[in-house]
């Protein structure tokens, strides 16, 4: 056997840098921890990863859905990764050798491994991430645009407007900001989002990584015909222990003033998109600046109504501390009462008996199945991570008590693309 004939050659999984936005997703959905992180980037362990795929359809962006070609005896390891600025050429195979391939599972493969995990689990807490909501969107989804911009070819947008959509009173700081792009194309749709570069580096001199918002604004812009989205952003100020620290890029995008100039890139997203038919139903369920999705929804389906071209329903469950800290809540009260049905989940105001978005849920349970029932209702659920077990669990009572088999409906929730999350 010659030195060539004995090298085998396999295609090793890795994540593009210059595409990905540290969303955490792909780590938080891999089922065997193949995936971690430093300051700089995202990488794949190969002495891990067994090419299971369920970290591929849940990347807003597709930095994950890469597979180059290297010799077996010389894949990369996770510290040549965390080096890296962008991914490496294929590695030349020596003559004579043919090419036997490691090839990634169908996509359709690890779907059906998550739907498998989910439909056993006795406990939602133990589901795991790509089980709770669909990778694909409604059937009747605009076809989204994803990836214009990039890390090296970002985009300018100017500040044409930063208004806090909170009470001034409160220590949530939200902002509703205004981005214009001028002659520069941004075409977005409702549920999708665009990443922000913070100036300055950090304590090691390397520039900041791009952060991700997603659009508040409806796909013909904040303001109609012109070419312009917004976003909703919290100013951090401590982290989720309560210590003080102040967010990079929040902080920076709350201060922004009119005029200003930042850099983005994106869109993102292909799956938590809206359908597009004029009697669609949509449950939509937040907290915090998780509302950014559904005002823009909201807004996308107001404006068809004023044309009598949207008559579905729609359900809202906003969950806050009070109201005061509900971002938008002014314009959402205004709002007509036979246009959106709206359900505040309020943890903190003292009037009122603690609530959060799933007791609301439960409260509604009739209204709530017959909208899951519904083959043209689709569901959307964004805002913090710990929702998810709740609005699940909500889901799986009021669809058990009916007597229908919840692990059923949950798995053609999925399947169809009608059931969301977007959680962090």
């Amino acid at each position: 056997m010659t030195a060539a004939s004995a090298v085998t050659v396999k295609k090793q999984h890795l994540i593009d840098p210059e595409i990905c936005i540290r969303c955490n997703t792909c780590e938080e959905t891999c089922p065997i921890d193949a995936i971690t992180h430093d300051s700089n980037n995202y990488v794949v362990d190969a002495a891990i990863c067994n090419d299971c795929m369920a970290c591929v359809p849940p990347c807003p962006t597709g930095a994950i859905d890469n597979w180059i070609q290297v010799i077996s005896s010389n894949t990369y390891s996770i510290e040549e990764q965390y080096t890296w600025d962008e991914l490496p050429e294929p590695q030349e195979v020596p003559e004579g050798v043919a090419e036997a391939l490691s090839e990634p599972v169908d996509a359709s493969v690890a779907d059906a491994r998550s739907t498998t995990v989910a439909n056993d689990a006795t406990d939602l807490e133990n589901v795991p991430f790509t089980a709770a909501g669909s990778t694909i969107p409604p059937w009747s989804a605009a076809h989204p645009y994803v990836n214009l911009y990039t890390h090296k070819n970002p985009v300018s947008a100017t500040v044409v407007g930063n208004y806090r959509v909170t009470g001034s009173d409160t220590e949530s700081d939200i902002h509703h900001i205004v981005l214009d792009f001028g002659d520069n194309p941004m075409p977005v749709l409702e549920g999708q989002s665009i990443a922000i570069f913070p100036p300055g580096t950090d304590a090691k001199g390397r520039a900041y990584h791009a952060r991700q918002y997603s659009i508040a604004s409806p796909r013909d812009g904040e303001r109609p015909g012109y070419n312009n989205v917004s976003i909703t952003v919290k100013r951090v100020t401590a982290d989720h222990d309560g210590n003080a620290v102040n967010g990079v890029c929040s902080n920076y995008l709350c201060d922004l003033q009119k005029n200003d100039v930042v850099k983005v890139i994106g869109p993102f997203g292909n799956s938590f998109l809206m359908p597009d038919l004029p009697d669609a139903n949509l449950i939509m369920i937040c907290t915090g600046t998780g509302a950014a999705p559904m005002r823009a929804m909201t807004e996308r389906c107001r404006r068809l109504a004023k044309d009598n071209k949207y008559d579905g329903t729609l359900m809202l469950f906003f969950g806050a501390r009070t109201e005061r800290e509900l971002p938008y809540f002014g314009p959402l009260m205004n709002l007509p009462k036979d246009f959106i049905d709206v359900n505040l989940a309020l943890s903190r105001d003292a009037d009122k008996p603690k609530q959060y978005v799933q007791d609301l849920i439960r409260e509604r349970a009739d209204d709530v199945l017959d909208l899951l029932n519904d083959s043209k209702t689709c569901i959307y659920v964004c805002g913090l991570k710990g929702m998810e077990e709740g609005v699940l669990a909500a889901f799986k009572d009021i669809v058990s008590a009916s007597g229908q088999k919840w692990e059923d409906v949950h798995a053609e929730l999925k399947a169809k693309g009608r059931l969301h999350f977007e959680t962090y």
